[in-house]
């Protein structure tokens, strides 16, 4: 039987995140390992009172949990990245459009798209844990330069 291998090709044996290797190669140039994460290993980042978030970062895509509590509101601001939303618990107004003209409520079990570009703004109406994927990925997130999240 063959064991996995980590990026430092050693047997995989702990459960904990970490890069695996489907084969004893090494990746080739301009390729991507093959990663595993588990949410509870990967720490909350506290962005404000308000709002924390886990990050996992592909080349290509981002993959986030938010975690926003009742009350908490994200300004209105627009990005690059085309963007998929899913509740999981709790729910979210969002406020789409320039004008802010159009509204709606995504609830736990529902999918938002927004297309790349797009101004937005949403407020939790209660506690809620959304799923967040941006393609390509939020870089403003990765170096922390998202002031409009960060301003109280």
């Amino acid at each position: 039987m063959r064991f996995p291998l980590t990026a430092d090709r050693k047997p995989l044996t702990n459960p904990e995140s970490r890069v695996l290797m489907s084969s004893p190669q090494p990746p080739a140039p301009g390729t991507q390992p093959v990663t595993h994460h588990r949410w509870e290993d990967i720490p909350r980042e506290r962005v404000n009172d308000l709002l924390e978030r886990r990050l996992i970062t592909g080349e290509r895509m981002m993959l986030t949990h938010v975690y926003l509590k009742k009350g908490c509101v994200v300004p209105k601001h627009s990005h690059h990245n085309e963007q998929l939303t899913y509740i999981l618990e709790g729910a979210l107004r969002f406020w789409i459009g320039e004008d802010q003209l159009e509204t709606l409520v995504v609830r736990a079990g529902e999918v938002l798209h927004i297309p790349g570009n797009v101004p937005h703004k949403a407020e939790a109406l209660e506690d809620t844990l959304d799923v967040d994927v941006f393609s390509p990925p939020r870089q403003d997130w990765l170096d922390k330069s998202d002031a409009y999240l960060r301003e109280k």
